[in-house]
């Protein structure tokens, strides 16, 4: 493949990129963000004519547009992508991990499901220690093998490449196996997550490749090779899928796992031999923003992304605050951002009630589309008041009740996502994890695994004994927040794809992007600029000084909790819309993070 030999070419084009971050000091970090901040760097949003590709790492969206330059689909340059976030982005998602792939093929949606699912050994006393109690501190579950999946990530691409690729398997490996076995500059990002980390050292194998022997972080701009890698890499081009599901490295991963020291896990061989991506049913709605009824789909359950994300929108659109537009400032204002919230603690409400994996668990009243039901919607938005609700109750979807018990509230965690249109107008939206930062601090093979099963919940049923849906089950996929989602504009063609990683905050970045988009009319990256902002249920969360203080009293008078903390969203979006009379594609990236958009 002319234009993908040379990787002097590749690291000029990107290097500025990389480095330029660590011109700015990140915050302290707060527990509440997926990954620490690593400062702000503002971006000047892209438009192309022909093709764009957006991901989280400069070297990652080269490898994309690497694939759409000599021919290749969306799905090849998101497959591209992933391999080389695997070795550049390690602390988010990878070969050990999971993911959710939305694709567009110019006549129809389609929904691949790559989430990694628990053993077969595994059961809901897995995280509870003899008396029944579940994990003081988070990390004392996450860390170790108990916490890793089945993963699933390459299994489903092979799935969408054979019905969506148009450039060879072993093609769209090229780049990263080049990086992996030359080196790559360790950017001011990955420097400043491993200088924060605790865990990670404590597994011999990471501690030698992130770190000096001193135990500090390599240096930004260290070329770092990954040799292991790149041999995984390379028998993953040739065999394809089955050479991380079976053989050797399926042994190793299976070692490392069972054979952790403190915590050791239940995956064995034969989870790994039988795990099988799915494809499902798009959850698609109507949605009437800025004065035009848009089509939007994302993934339905085993996430609860695209149900969360459309009952805020629906509801908020059941308000006046739905049509309000921005400040002078340039930002919503207190009474638009409360009647957010409000939505926000509701549709949390429903989905610690019902969403789980679907194969495990029923639908209210049999379809999920129920959480979505304009009517219903409706209902749920006339609770909402001028002040903050004493509670926030599930609602009945679907007029059935439930005997299930909602999920108390966990901490989650990380990913990465992909946004790319290609030539031919095709799109792929990726949201792509191995969970917390460094997932389950693991590294077997030049890659980390992942510690998906704390998206579970630690308790398997409440104190009445009624069970609660996302509960620990052999082979269940664990409920996700994950959003990567497509929108139509009323002539059913293409108007925008994005998403962002996160953890459950992953809801409220994408919610706020669309919003932004759809109903405000800014560029994609105009609404990812804004500052960010939510809820799980609890205190309203607003990004760190981004809100002037008139803001948050205002909030507090209206009975909020209010707390200023790190929003590190990782958005990337690329919407369709015109300059100086001709169709373009504009795209945007997350200034929280070091992604970029290139394309022709």
């Amino acid at each position: 493949m002319a234009g993908m030999e040379h990787p002097a070419r590749l690291l000029s084009v990107v290097a500025a990129a990389l480095l330029a971050a660590c011109q700015s000091t990140p915050p302290p970090a707060e527990p509440q963000a997926p990954e620490a901040g690593s400062g702000l760097k503002a971006k000047p949003g892209w438009t192309f004519s022909r093709h764009a590709v957006a991901a989280a790492n400069p070297l990652a969206t080269e490898a994309g547009q690497q694939m759409l330059d000599a021919g290749g689909s969306a799905l090849d340059a998101a497959i591209a992508v992933q391999m080389v976030l695997t070795l550049v982005e390690p602390q988010s998602s990878g070969l050990g991990g999971g993911a959710f792939l939305m694709h567009w093929d110019g006549q129809r949606v389609r929904a691949y499901d790559g989430r990694e699912t628990a053993p077969a050994a595994a059961d809901g006393r897995l995280f509870l220690d003899p008396d029944g109690k579940p994990p003081a501190a988070f990390h004392d579950a996450v860390v170790g093998g108990r916490s890793v999946g089945v993963p699933g990530t390459v299994r489903m691409l092979e799935m969408a490449h054979a019905r969506h690729g148009r450039l060879p398997w072993s093609a769209l490996f090229e780049p990263a196996i080049r990086l992996a076995q030359d080196g790559f500059p360790v950017s001011a990002r990955l420097h400043t997550l491993l200088k924060a980390e605790v865990h990670l050292q404590k597994d011999p194998t990471a501690a030698a490749y992130f770190y000096q022997p001193d135990g500090s972080p390599w240096p930004v701009g260290h070329v770092l090779k990954n040799p292991a890698l790149a041999d995984t890499l390379r028998r993953l081009a040739r065999d394809g899928a089955r050479a991380l599901h079976e053989g050797d490295i399926a042994e190793a991963i299976v070692a490392k796992v069972r054979q952790h020291p403190v915590h050791p896990g239940r995956l064995s061989l034969p989870d790994l031999a039988g795990y099988q991506p799915k494809e499902r049913t798009p959850l698609c709605h109507d949605h009437a923003a800025g004065g035009r009824t848009w089509r939007l789909c994302g993934f339905p359950p085993p996430s609860s992304g695209a149900i969360a994300v459309g009952q805020i929108l629906g509801m908020l659109g059941a308000t006046e605050a739905g049509r309000w537009p921005l400040t002078e400032t340039g930002l919503p204002s207190a009474a638009w951002l409360h009647t957010y919230a409000e939505a926000s603690r509701l549709a949390f409400a429903d989905r610690a009630q019902y969403v789980a994996d679907p194969d495990f668990v029923a639908a209210p009243g049999g379809d999920w589309r129920t959480l979505l039901d304009p009517a219903y919607l409706q209902a749920r938005a006339a609770l909402i008041g001028p002040t903050r609700r004493p509670s926030a109750p599930a609602g009945t979807p679907g007029g059935v009740r439930t005997s299930l018990a909602p999920m108390p509230e966990q901490t989650e965690y990380g990913t990465s996502h992909i946004s790319i249109v290609d030539a031919a107008g095709h799109a792929v939206s990726m949201t792509t994890t191995i969970e917390d930062a460094f997932g389950a601090r693991q590294m077997v093979r030049g890659f980390l695994l992942n510690n998906e099963l704390t998206d579970f919940s630690f308790l398997p049923a409440d104190a009445a004994g009624r069970p609660i849906a996302n509960r620990v089950e052999p082979g269940k996929r664990p409920r996700s927040s994950m959003s990567p989602t497509l929108v139509f504009d009323d002539q059913g063609a293409l108007a925008m794809t994005g998403g962002s990683p996160g953890g459950a905050l992953i809801i409220h970045y994408t919610a706020k992007t669309l919003h932004g988009v759809l109903q405000w009319g800014l560029t994609p990256q105009r609404a990812i600029d804004l500052p960010n902002f939510g809820t799980t249920g609890g205190p309203v969360l607003l990004e760190q000084g981004r809100f002037p203080a008139v803001v948050v009293e205002a909030l507090k008078g209206r009975g909020h909790e209010v707390r200023e903390v790190e929003m590190t969203s990782g958005l990337q979006a690329i919407s369709r819309g015109r300059d100086a009379g001709r169709e373009v594609w504009r795209g945007g990236a997350d200034p929280r993070r070091e992604g970029i958009v290139l394309g022709e």
